[in-house]
């Protein structure tokens, strides 16, 4: 039981604080509410070792509730295996929720728990589809996500982020997260780091390599908005998926041409809206440079630009009047859209190479169909997508890439799997995610019941009990 604090220290403790708040240094001493007869400054602050309680014991734990993380948990428990899915954001779904992405890429062949959630959308009246691509309401998509998983059995704690790991040996035993329930430990036989950026393999010791192989630089972020306000037809040279059956061009070059006229240029060059349903769009017009998904303050930076810069290029256009005259934002992403964060080392990793062969895996997860898409680090060469050499034949992802290769009862899913810049620049699209995340929910699954690491596991016994992988074929 803690100990009350008495009146006395309280005035203390808050003296101190207020100073600090009013600009002055953190002092080690009376002044911050220690002995007297110190008040020097602080280099650091230390914190005092304690035991965290283990609130809970599963059979698999997924951290990160997006695409991938989703997938995962539905995957693990609809395989018997006692779930538990961590998720640092308000509601399920990340890039696709809480990022207002409304467009699923490269899902046109994948099957399993990601056609599940499909057909739901489509029943709920949303769900279009664009050739291998797939709109959809975020709104919709929230519910629908969190319905999936309370069917499944899984146990879901939103609002609480990852923040240390517990490995003994080489075996990752326990997640540590913080929230608003303080500091709290998870034991499970197997962990998926479904997190984007690798936060669990990270704090669990693994290898991991970041941006560029030469230049250390990441893709930009981007922030995403919802608009209303027009009519499909109104905006049909400006919108993909519907300005080339009409025949109206390019509804990039087409919108871009028409920033121009309004007087404003969007950071990124190729700026692009899709349709969702009922006059509702989604827009991307934003590109923020050499910020890190891995850090707060460049993230917090972002966001505050990024948004500044979507209402400024709506406003322009409002403004400049026609078709745009009622055209608002409704919404801006809670989370800004990261492209790129830590590229976790597995036991195999996925190449530039591999992408130009359309390489072929005996233990393919999915074949993925979509091209090397690098949007330029760099904008004083290019504020669109950088040519590349390397022209992607579709190829497997192999199981491989999605085992840990450092710690042991961890896997990847989603955009933080094993591969190159090049690579990720391909895979990390969220159909291909989800493919990945229900493997790696199977997998795990798998692990836990056989007392197993995912690396010992035999694909066709994984394969064997995964609800549909994909049309990938030994």
């Amino acid at each position: 039981m803690e100990r009350p604090i008495n009146r006395r220290e309280l005035l203390r403790v808050g003296a101190g604080a207020a100073a600090v708040a009013a600009g002055a240094p953190l002092l080690d001493g009376a002044a911050a509410g220690g002995p007297a007869g110190k008040g020097r400054p602080m280099a650091q602050y230390h914190e005092a070792a304690r035991d965290v309680p283990v609130v809970e014991r599963a059979d698999v734990l997924v951290a990160g509730g997006g695409p991938a993380g989703v997938v995962a948990a539905v995957a693990a428990a609809r395989a018997g295996a006692k779930t538990r899915l961590i998720e640092a954001g308000g509601c399920l779904g990340g890039t696709w929720t809480a990022g207002l992405l409304s467009w699923i890429l490269d899902s046109g062949n994948k099957t399993g728990i990601l056609q599940d959630l499909l057909a739901e959308l489509r029943k709920r009246g949303t769900g279009r589809k664009y050739g291998g691509s797939v709109a959809y309401d975020v709104e919709v998509m929230k519910r629908v996500l969190e319905e999936m998983c309370l069917a499944a059995g899984v146990a879901v704690q939103l609002h609480t982020r990852v923040v240390a790991a517990g490995v003994a040996g080489r075996r990752l035993g326990v997640a540590v997260t913080e929230s608003k329930s303080g500091r709290q430990a998870w034991a499970a036989k197997a962990f998926v780091d479904a997190t984007g950026d690798g936060d669990l393999a990270a704090r669990a010791g693994c290898g991991f390599d970041y941006g560029h192989e030469e230049t250390g630089r990441a893709q930009p972020m981007s922030m995403i908005c919802l608009l209303t306000g027009a009519t499909p037809e109104a905006l049909t040279p400006f919108v993909r998926g519907l300005a080339e059956p009409a025949g109206k061009g390019s509804p990039k070059k087409n919108l871009l041409a028409e920033m121009a006229r309004a007087g404003v240029r969007p950071s990124y060059t190729s700026p692009t809206i899709f349709y969702i349903r009922d006059g509702l769009f989604c827009m991307m017009a934003n590109h923020e440079y050499g910020v890190a998904g891995t850090d707060a303050a460049d993230l917090t930076a972002a966001t505050f630009r990024g948004r500044a810069e979507v209402h400024r290029l709506i406003d322009a256009l409002r403004k400049h009047g026609g078709t745009w005259k009622d055209v608002r934002i409704v919404a801006t992403a809670e989370h800004i859209g990261v492209r790129e964060g830590r590229r976790v080392r597995g036991l195999y990793t996925i190449t530039a190479d591999d992408l130009a062969r359309g390489a072929r895996f005996d233990d393919a997860v999915c074949r993925c169909h979509f091209p090397v898409d690098v949007h330029s680090t760099d904008p004083k060469r290019d504020k669109g997508i950088a040519r590349t050499s390397v022209r992607a034949r579709p190829y497997d992802i192999p199981y491989r890439s999605l085992v840990a290769k450092d710690v042991d009862g961890l896997l990847l899913a989603g955009r933080c799997i094993s591969g190159d810049f090049i690579a990720h620049s391909s895979y990390r699209v969220t159909g291909d995610a989800a493919a990945t995340g229900q493997t790696a929910g199977a997998a795990a699954a798998l692990a836990a019941k056989t007392e197993r690491l995912p690396g010992e596991l035999a694909w066709a016994e994984i394969r064997g009990r995964s609800d549909g992988l994909s049309d990938a074929k030994p």
